[in-house]
Order: structure tokens, then C-alpha cells, then sequence
């Protein structure tokens, strides 16, 4: 199945520069070397955003069913600046009340 309202779908970009990219961060900082080592920046996260919207072609799976809402999966190869690409799981959220996904998090996907 597709990740509905998939062509709506809502990626903070604080995630992206602030979390996934950064060094810093205390949890995202392993995700970060990961996505680094594709070419991906603090300078360059619309492309990451980019590579995650394109992901939103692949199919989703169901995962569980929160209070906050329902979450999603998508698997699927992503393609960085340096032209390496890699594995990855985005991870999507529909909250209770409204229709549109919200991106909550990706990670490497080879496990």
C-alpha cells in the first residue's frame, strides 16, 4: 500500500539539519555519519528531504498504532550528493485526527 496523502506529506526541516544531520545531537549524531558519508549536510538538508520524498513512491507498511497516532514504514535505496547510495527506512506518522503523514525519523536499513 502507498503512505496516504503521500503527495501532502510534512517533513520539519529541523529534523533534518537539527537531528539527522547533526554531529551534535545525542541520539541523530550516528544517523548523521551515516547520511554524511552519502554527501548529505547540515548546507544541503532540502536534498535529503528531497531523497525522503522520493522514497514516498515505494510502498509503506502498517506498524503500530499509537495514542498519538498511526505509524508507517517505508524501505526503500537512497541516492546521496557523492553519488553513494544506501538502504533506508523512513518512518512516517498519521496523527489521530488528521490525514496528513508526518516524517518522524529514518535510519539506515541494511540490518
Amino acid at each position: 500500500m502507498k503512505l496516504p496523502n503521500a503527495d501532502q506529506a510534512i517533513i520539519e526541516p529541523e529534523k533534518l539539519h537539527t537531528y539527522l544531520l547533526s554531529l551534535a545531537h545525542p541520539v541523530g549524531r550516528f544517523k548523521a555519519e551515516f547520511f554524511r558519508s552519502m554527501g548529505f549536510s547540515s548546507d544541503n538538508w532540502l536534498s535529503l528531504s528531497d531523497g525522503f520524498r522520493a522514497q514516498l513512491r515505494n510502498d509503506a507498511k502498517i506498524k503500530e498504532k499509537t495514542d498519538y497516532g498511526q505509524k508507517f514504514e517505508i524501505r526503500g535505496v537512497l541516492t546521496g550528493p557523492s553519488g553513494k547510495t544506501g538502504e533506508i527506512v523512513t518512518a512516517w506518522i498519521v496523527l489521530t485526527g488528521e490525514e496528513i503523514p508526518r516524517f518522524i525519523t529514518a535510519y539506515p536499513g541494511g540490518q
